[in-house]
């Protein structure tokens, strides 16, 4: 099963950050993890089953979603405990590193740069 929640963190030698690191984290790899989904199911999709598929995305409608997946790839729970332990593996490897990186200031999850290209793009 997969919960992104602090006891994953501490796990991967993350638990003591702040609850706002924590937070900021934990979005940065839900939001990893449905990009490596997306991508490696949407390669596997006929153009038809993309099209079904982005139906349901459009629509914001995820319980109509998560059940297409399930009838069109049966090993979609599979395929996303592979893509959750694979970015688990990555985060852990890389603790150390995101701990010095908020430590001396810097934002490891992105949103500051996000920040800095938007008002970029305002201008």
């Amino acid at each position: 099963m997969i919960k992104l929640d602090q006891e994953l963190l501490v796990s991967l030698g993350l638990g003591n950050l702040s609850e706002k690191d924590q937070k900021d984290l934990l979005n940065h790899m839900l939001e990893t993890l449905q990009m490596r989904l997306g991508l490696r199911l949407t390669n596997q999709m006929t153009e038809e089953q993309f099209n079904e598929f982005q139906i349901y995305a459009d629509n914001q409608d995820q319980a109509s979603a998560f059940k297409w997946l399930e009838t069109n790839f049966p090993n979609y729970k599979e395929i996303t405990q592979n893509e959750f332990d694979n970015l688990c593996e990555e985060v852990k490897q890389s603790s150390a590193a995101i701990i010095a990186s908020i430590e001396s200031g810097e934002n490891p999850f992105g949103t500051e740069v996000d920040d800095q290209a938007e008002s970029t793009n305002q201008q």
